[in-house]
């Protein structure tokens, strides 16, 4: 066997052993990313964070309450989370949070568990090239059953801008 025909044997072979460690991570790493859901609760048009916590149903029971302090939601400073679960049987709770309209990043904050169905935690929203941002808060409930999630909505705008002069 010449050397040539050896180091293509040895890049095929390297090839081939990279595309299945990606296969094998991508296959792990797919069920944290998009985790599925045993039941979502309707976006609320109404709910407006910047006034106070909102409140989603789910379907077949069990609501979801989320609150997000400072209220006027700055960016890249730090903010608090509070969730309030009720008729849920909650182990875990994560706020998703995601660009409406541009991929922002993974941001996915792990509450803690406060007691009474209460869950607190912390995280800081990026700064957007946008004078305003609209963000989509994904409050994802690990149960026994699976994942629950309810979506809130709301608005960010940089440093010295106000909602009024966009």
């Amino acid at each position: 066997m010449t050397v040539k025909r050896t180091t293509t044997l040895l890049w095929l072979l390297a090839g081939g052993l990279f595309l299945a460690l990606a296969g094998v991570a991508a296959y792990k790493v797919w069920p944290v990313l998009h985790p599925e859901l045993v039941a979502e609760a309707p976006l609320d048009p109404d709910c407006d964070l910047r006034a106070g916590p909102c409140t989603d149903t789910l379907p077949g029971g069990g609501r979801i309450r989320f609150g997000i302090e400072p209220r006027d939601i700055p960016v890249i400073q730090p903010l608090r989370f509070q969730v309030q679960v009720d008729g849920i049987d909650a182990r875990e709770v994560e706020v998703d949070l995601q660009g409406v309209d541009m991929n922002m990043g993974y941001n996915r904050p792990r509450l803690s568990a406060a007691g009474n169905g209460r869950f607190e935690g912390e995280a800081v929203i990026p700064v957007c090239v946008r004078d305003a941002m609209e963000w989509e808060a994904r409050v994802l409930v690990h149960t026994g059953d699976g994942v629950v999630a309810a979506p809130f909505r709301f608005i960010t705008v940089k440093p010295g801008v106000s909602l009024g002069k966009q």
